[in-house]
């Protein structure tokens, strides 16, 4: 099974700066404890300057990445404030007919709602959720 972690990088911030990661981490050791043999595709990892590159460069890992959400089987994007980066790949995954998981306190929002197959209000609960189930049954 192939697993994408979607979420907020930039956010909204005005220059360079990048919002904790930290969350990938656990979120990737939450799914892996009970789901080891899960490929997990983490953008932040694969590109973790991206904040530095130039237009045609980041235009081509945007779009990329999105595919990549597209092609995963499940998708979990973890969104403490809005993200137009994971926004993108949470609408190109929910287009190929992925399982999207949301973590966000925004459950109100229409796209998380729209497009979430479940949400969670904290990575905690996702945690404790994540490491009792069977994630290939969600697909």
């Amino acid at each position: 099974m192939k697993l994408f972690i979607a979420g907020i990088m930039q956010g909204s911030i005005q220059g360079k700066g990048i919002q904790t990661q930290d969350y990938r981490q656990m979120i990737a050791t939450a799914v892996k404890t009970n789901h080891p043999d899960t490929e997990i595709v983490d953008p932040f990892s694969l590109f973790p300057d991206s904040v530095e590159y130039d237009d045609t460069r980041a235009r081509q890992v945007l779009f990329a990445m999105a595919a990549e959400a597209a092609s995963a089987d499940v998708m979990i994007a973890y969104l403490p404030a809005a993200s137009m980066g994971t926004t993108l790949e949470m609408i190109r995954a929910y287009d190929n007919g992925k399982y999207i998981i949301s973590i966000s306190p925004m459950d109100k929002n229409w796209v998380i709602r729209a497009v979430s197959s479940q949400i969670f209000s904290t990575l905690d609960e996702f945690c404790t959720w994540v490491q009792q189930i069977d994630l290939a049954n969600l697909i």
